[in-house]
């Protein structure tokens, strides 16, 4: 997920790292549904598991659009930055782009929460020392790229700590293997990462859990307060012409969300794909596992925790990102969530 401020002249002019089956929510499939076009900051990791399992439950169908889902890759257009050039029509990507966004004049809004964590974890070689974000100190720490949310988080949180930036270092180190092996060669001494690569660390001796960032929990601990994490972010432009579709989209996800509220991580994971759950880095019971400990940082309803727009705003302040006034009402809506909890058939009602 890259910064929104550094890649918007880019991005227009960029072509997308990953192959699109179709583009914009006006045109038509076969069966008639409307087609929307979404890339996710990151497909197959945990923490954005919800824009898949809709796929998987039928959700989008059911509901009425044909979904074009697709992944940003390492190096690539991000995800936010492809919605901001109007390559997709939607992202699954952090809450804290809408703040960036709204600094460099895009009108880019939340339209569901669906988590209240980053989701993260930083993971540190056994010899390192570090226990909190003070003794980054001295240190080198992996972020999947610099400019990255791992890396504002990473910045956020040694700032929260009164750890001025100059004081540490950060290298773009990516995620899964490429991470393993930064910290394997001692290039980084930590890493903020996600599963299931936190998972992968542990089970080769690399690096234990130094600051948990993953659930609501270790959010309030650590930034005091809860943190949006994944949302579902349009153009707000789009969303005013394409309200049925947004709708649709929405209660597909709520109801989602409510599947991870009131199902098991086994029953969850039986409706990923196989590869997303089982790979090199993972076993499927391991997947099942790191879900069952991380399932609270999905929120049942979809709907924006009271004050989690303040505690991003804090954290992006943190990180130095926001250099202007921002106006949090115009970062999100929980209108489409409020409709859809209240529609037949999305949340079991």
């Amino acid at each position: 997920m890259k910064t929104a401020l550094r890649v918007l002249g880019a991005a227009a002019a960029a072509g997308l790292a990953v192959t699109l089956t179709a583009c914009g929510g006006s045109s038509n499939n076969s069966n008639g549904l409307p087609t929307v076009t979404m890339m996710v900051g990151g497909i197959d990791k945990q923490i954005y598991l919800p824009y898949q399992l809709a796929e998987g439950l039928g959700l989008y169908k059911k509901f009425g659009v044909d979904m074009q889902l697709s992944t940003e890759q390492q190096g690539g257009v991000g995800a936010e930055d492809a919605l901001a050039s109007g390559q997709v029509d939607m992202a699954g990507a952090w809450y804290v782009h809408t703040i960036n966004f709204q600094q460099a004049g895009k009108n880019i809004i939340s339209v569901a929460q669906l988590s209240g964590a980053p989701g993260e974890r930083v993971m540190c070689a056994k010899d390192s020392a570090v226990y909190t974000p003070a003794d980054f100190k001295g240190k080198t720490i992996g972020v999947t790229d610099l400019g990255s949310g791992t890396d504002d988080l990473t910045l956020g949180l040694a700032a929260h700590a009164g750890l001025p930036t100059k004081d540490f270092s950060r290298l773009g180190v990516g995620a899964g293997s490429t991470l393993v092996s930064a910290l394997q060669q001692n290039r980084i001494q930590c890493a903020m990462t996600t599963e299931p690569t936190v998972t992968a660390l542990q089970h080769k001796g690399v690096a234990t859990p130094a600051v948990d960032v993953a659930t609501t929990a270790g959010a309030k601990q650590w930034f005091g307060g809860v943190y949006p994490g994944a949302a579902v972010l349009a153009q707000s432009s789009w969303i005013d012409t394409h309200k049925k579709q947004t709708q649709a989209v929405v209660n597909a996800l709520v109801g989602a969300m409510h599947y991870i509220a009131t199902h098991s991580a086994t029953d969850i994971a039986d409706h990923l794909p196989p590869q997303f759950v089982s790979n090199g880095l993972i076993t499927k019971t391991d997947y099942i596992a790191a879900l069952q400990r991380d399932k609270d940082q999905f929120l049942p309803d979809g709907m924006m925790p009271a004050g989690a727009p303040q505690t991003a705003l804090a954290v992006d302040k943190d990180a130095g990102h926001v250099t202007k006034d921002i106006d949090l009402s115009k970062t999100y809506t929980d209108a489409y969530v409020i409709e859809a909890n209240k529609t037949p058939g999305v949340t079991g009602n």
